[in-house]
């Protein structure tokens, strides 16, 4: 699967769980880990459990087995690795201390279609 037909996959996996704040970084000119970080926030540590849980779901059902996946015990920050992607769900207090955005400023950011309606 293509590094972007996988960015839209897990985006939609997101989404359908209704995770929130979604942000896309294209980082592939400045790391050759990845290609594609995702950004997302859960309301509970619970339901950024159950996000992610979806993610690598959607991802198994189209042929794509993550590479590793980190923080699912505690839940504040989950980190799902599918190589030319890497998916964080956060809670927002965990998000906005760890500001990875701003980290990362020079990606390019693209917008999801409910960030560019609000």
């Amino acid at each position: 699967m293509q590094s972007d037909q996988l960015k839209q996959l897990v985006i939609e996996a997101i989404e359908e769980m209704k995770g929130n704040d979604l942000t896309c970084l294209d980082v592939s000119e400045m790391t050759d880990v990845t290609d594609y970080m995702i950004i997302a926030c859960g309301t509970s540590n619970r339901h950024v459990k159950s996000v992610a849980d979806n993610v690598v779901q959607k991802c198994k059902d189209n042929g794509v087995r993550p590479l590793g996946m980190e923080g699912e015990d505690k839940a504040e920050w989950v980190l799902v690795d599918l190589g030319d992607v890497v998916a964080h769900i956060m809670l927002p207090a965990t998000r906005a201390f760890y500001d990875l955005e701003r980290l990362w400023e020079t990606g390019r950011v693209e917008q999801t279609a409910e960030a560019a309606e609000a």
